[in-house]
């Protein structure tokens, strides 16, 4: 069985926050430090703030799906905050 991985990355230069779900999180951050994702493309110091594991891509993309639909950086950085 797979595991993957929901995460949340920070760019200081953009001062943004990027969520999503992968199989592979340090391949996945390597692929946005290198300009692979357009919402990312535009800076390269993307840093891994947070992440979960999922048993299923399902569970996955439904919690990234459930952060998105917050449109909250308030949010995030609560999340962000109460797993340290």
């Amino acid at each position: 069985m797979n595991t993957y991985f929901g995460y949340v990355l920070y760019s200081a230069i953009l001062d943004k926050y990027d969520v999503g779900c992968t199989e592979n999180l340090d391949r996945r951050i390597q692929q946005h430090n290198d300009g692979m994702s357009h919402f990312t493309s535009k800076a390269n110091d993307w840093v891994l703030k947070y992440s979960c594991a999922f048993d299923s891509r399902n569970e996955a993309l439904i919690w990234e799906s459930s952060i998105k639909k917050k449109k909250s950086r308030k949010y995030i950085e609560f999340l962000i905050g109460s797993a340290g």
